[in-house]
């Protein structure tokens, strides 16, 4: 958690979790950013090792202090712990009605992590002139190629879609691309093809079905996984994995910390849900996140007690009491 509105996301997940009988310990850990003398930031030494220790974590949303000298909260745990991928699926929720509910969504974006536009190299050429730079490497670049093959497979997706702007940044998006033409070579069962990130906004918003993986560098990744929530209905819906070397991966939503959410107990826990979902059955406890999952969708599904932004006018701890009755009539 990030010690600012922490405690409203997380809360509702631990006593579903509780209810559900899942057989998991939670290891609360405060993440605030320490800036150092060299300009570095870091976050604090116990919350490192206790992920370094647990190789799993959940995390709730965090603000990053503008004009501080801070990088991005975010991008300082993607450092620290090597999530070279975020792992985005955008699955149509039923009860959500959206203007693609008959045909329904089902992609998965996966976003290389650490480095690009998000690098946090920027300085000043001379007074009224900024200039930032786009970093990319071949071994990130390598990573994420590698994870959206793999994930396609293991999870029987048929395809991967490669979003890039090389017309215009041909260095760059440039070999991003040759590493992921390297690892389609492997991969010979999953069809590969690639497309300008302009061109799939508007091919996504048209017929979403023409999607299943979606690999992008950073900056893309970013924006279009906001696109592709929008599509299933918002971002309180919409779930994400931070995938690491060693077996550390970080689950946590999409959206940011809603304070004036937060304010009137409104906020919508489900997207933070979903995410713990994903972690369970990446921790291989998928029957205990099928039963929670369950009686989330039904909950969504009569549309009677939920929150205001899928159309109800329940508060979090109403949603999240309907959530555990339903668990506790199911078990």
């Amino acid at each position: 958690s990030s010690g600012i509105n922490a405690e409203w996301p997380l809360r509702p997940g631990k006593d579903i979790f509780s209810v559900a009988n899942v057989p998991i310990d939670w290891e609360e850990r405060d993440i605030y950013p320490i800036l150092h003398p060299d300009g570095k930031t870091t976050i604090p030494e116990d919350a490192v090792a206790s992920i370094d220790k647990n190789k799993i974590g959940l995390k709730g949303p965090m603000r990053t202090a503008i004009g501080k000298g801070h990088v991005s909260m975010n991008l300082t745990i993607r450092r620290t712990f090597g999530l070279y991928a975020n792992v985005r699926p955008a699955k149509s929720v039923p009860g959500v009605t959206t203007p693609y509910s008959d045909s329904g969504v089902n992609c998965v974006i996966v976003r290389e992590n650490t480095e690009g536009e998000y690098s946090g190299i920027e300085h000043t050429v001379v007074p009224g002139v900024v200039q930032s730079v786009k970093l990319i490497t071949r071994e990130a670049s390598q990573n994420v190629a590698e994870y959206a093959f793999k994930y396609a497979v293991d999870n029987g997706r048929q395809n991967v879609v490669a979003l890039h702007k090389a017309n215009v940044m041909k260095m760059s998006d440039g070999m991003f691309l040759e590493c992921c033409r390297e690892v389609a070579k492997k991969y010979p069962n999953i069809g590969y093809r690639e497309m300008y990130l302009d061109s799939a906004c508007l091919k996504i918003v048209n017929d979403p079905n023409q999607f299943d993986v979606m690999v992008m560098p950073n900056l893309y990744g970013d924006i279009f996984s906001d696109l592709t929530a929008g599509l299933i209905g918002g971002l309180g819906l919409a779930p994400s994995g931070n995938m690491g070397k060693d077996g550390i991966a970080i689950f946590e939503a999409v959206h940011g910390t809603a304070d004036d959410l937060t304010d009137r107990n409104a906020g919508n826990p489900t997207a933070l849900l979903m995410s713990a979902l994903m972690m369970l059955r990446h921790m291989e406890l998928g029957s205990y996140a099928d039963k929670i999952e369950k009686a989330t969708l039904e909950t969504i599904q009569e549309g009677k007690i939920v929150t205001g932004d899928i159309g109800g006018t329940a508060t979090n701890p109403e949603y999240t009491a309907e959530i555990c009755r339903k668990i506790r009539e199911g078990s």
